[in-house]
């Protein structure tokens, strides 16, 4: 008879392919607790005819598409307006607006191999999971169960109670709009290496506030974003603009590393101005690309971000 502990040591797979599905590690938490309780609920029915990881990513993807029927797609702030500038508002839209940032450790399981682990890293990425979100809900789940988890299409159909013709189908046109938004899904393509030495020479410069030195670690086309903001800036001169008058307040920073979306992630904390203490400011996630940073992704709500990383709420001098 299988445990709740037996349930239990698969949450982080099903957490990673319900974030996928609905962009918010919130929402992820919320459909991984209705997938066990609906698998709870359902054992005397497990066959064993498949593995009990497969039978769970079938209740979590049908659970997913219930709780999408109702939702508007979350979204960048590249999405929804044009590239803005230094002079222009911050305007906020609510938190359910928004792609939320996953810590790497809640979404991938530690018991995968490494090359498994590379895909599932690779497929919670903000780009992808952000172009997943122009997918139908269905679309969307063919493409993750055959892309990331490489269903077959006899297995697809059978999850959403489909056909083989109508699986193909979906996944042609997902992949076809993914094309089109430029995400790529060779997920099982060799990696490259950490840019390490990239990543120490962000944190010195910005933990300096050098700013000639962080915008020579930027692609000419990098984007910054400040979620709940609309407001998204690129190019260097936009981006240090920005970090030289209203992002001034962040000189003095400090940065501590995490991971987040398969991404080199830092929580930033900035000076309070009393006794050397530092208080959290933004989960920064970083995109990158070649030797260049192409992403500055900063999201602003640390007071629920910082405990779900297992960030420190104060930094002490």
């Amino acid at each position: 008879m299988t445990s709740p502990h037996e349930l239990e040591q698969h949450r982080a797979a099903l957490t990673g392919h319900c974030y996928r599905m609905m962009g918010s590690a919130a929402d992820a938490d919320d459909a991984v607790q209705e997938t066990m309780v609906r698998a709870w609920r359902s054992l005397a029915r497990f066959e064993e005819r498949s593995s009990l990881r497969t039978w769970l990513y079938r209740i979590a993807t049908r659970v997913c598409i219930d709780l999408l029927a109702d939702r508007m797609p979350r979204v960048r702030p590249m999405e929804i307006g044009p590239v803005g500038s230094v002079e222009d508002p911050l305007t906020a839209l609510p938190a359910s607006s928004w792609i939320e940032p996953i810590p790497d450790a809640l979404a991938v399981p530690s018991d995968a191999d490494p090359s498994e682990r590379a895909v599932l890293r690779q497929s919670i990425r903000l780009a992808f999971v952000s172009a997943l979100q122009h997918l139908p809900p269905r679309q969307r789940a063919v493409l993750l169960l055959s892309e990331v988890l490489g269903w077959s299409a006899a297995e697809i159909a059978a999850c959403l109670d489909s056909t083989v013709p109508a699986v193909n189908g979906a996944l042609q046109l997902a992949r076809a709009t993914l094309a089109a938004r430029g995400a790529r899904t060779d997920f099982r393509a060799p990696l490259s290496e950490t840019k390490s030495r990239l990543l120490e020479r962000y944190v010195d410069a910005f933990e300096r506030y050098d700013m000639d030195a962080l915008t020579k670690l930027l692609h000419a086309d990098a984007t910054l974003s400040m979620p709940p903001y609309r407001l998204w800036l690129r190019g260097h001169e936009a981006i240090r603009a920005w970090l030289l008058g209203p992002g001034a307040p962040g000189r003095g920073s400090r940065l501590v590393p995490t991971a987040a979306c398969g991404s080199p992630a830092y929580g930033q904390y900035r000076p309070s101005g009393s006794g050397g203490v530092h208080e959290p400011w933004a989960l920064g996630v970083l995109e990158v690309a070649g030797n260049r940073i192409v992403g500055l992704n900063s999201f602003l709500d640390s007071e629920r971000l910082f405990p779900r990383f297992g960030l420190p709420m104060r930094l002490d001098s």
